[in-house]
């Protein structure tokens, strides 16, 4: 058994003992993976890639800010802001499992096909695009509390816990939401597909130095 630093707080130990294991696998990944797949090439067929961009820009964004996540563990050699060392049919990484990640992947096209066509269309009197940013923020924030109590989902900092829960909205799903937004305004499709590619390109270059050549995530 791997043996970790004594820093390394319980929930980042059992984490990393589960790390990318296939011991805890469960069939019920298979169809929801399938579900996800399978809304994407819905929009495809319809041709909505104004949808199909703005999605996967904002997942590429998410698993950028899953592997700082993960460095942060790996430099600080105590925990991740936020850890999820429950059972898991496989955890990509300290921070993500693979139900997460495809709930994340769906996320980018519920929200993208909710968005108003107009730009200046309002909501309550607030600019569509910032009430639905808030609005998402309120929403990830108040999901992300019920699983921190239900010890699914750790919160170590004080700076990244109750009660500077203010701090989760405004850095984590604050930005997914108006990196989604930001590439679905996009004015030319070239530009959304050199944006949602170059994020692309990036995720698989840190995946290759982190996770296979330094192995530090």
């Amino acid at each position: 058994m791997t043996n970790y630093p004594v820093t390394y707080t319980e929930a980042s130990v059992q984490a990393l003992r589960a790390l990318r294991s296939a011991e805890n696998f469960n069939w019920a990944i298979v169809p929801i993976f399938a579900f996800t797949v399978y809304v994407y090439f819905a929009e495809i067929e319809k041709k909505n890639w104004n949808v199909v961009l703005a999605a996967l820009g904002a997942y590429a964004l998410e698993w950028l800010a899953e592997i700082a996540n993960a460095l942060i563990l790996h430099f600080s050699e105590r925990s991740a802001l936020w850890t999820t060392p429950g059972k898991s049919s496989f955890i990509i990484l300290v921070g993500i499992n693979v139900e997460i990640t495809m709930m994340f992947a769906v996320a980018g096209l519920i929200f993208a096909k909710i968005l108003p066509k107009d730009r200046d269309a309002k909501i309550l009197g607030l600019p569509s695009r910032w009430a639905l940013v808030v609005g998402y923020a309120f929403l990830g924030v108040s999901v992300e509390s019920i699983l921190n109590r239900w010890n699914a989902l750790i919160w170590e900092y004080r700076f990244w816990n109750w009660p500077h829960v203010w701090s989760i909205a405004l850095f984590a799903y604050g930005p997914f939401m108006w990196f989604c937004f930001w590439i679905y305004d996009l004015k030319t499709m070239r530009a959304k597909v050199t944006v949602v590619s170059s994020l692309i390109a990036l995720n698989v270059i840190c995946f290759v130095l982190f996770v296979g050549i330094l192995k530090w995530i």
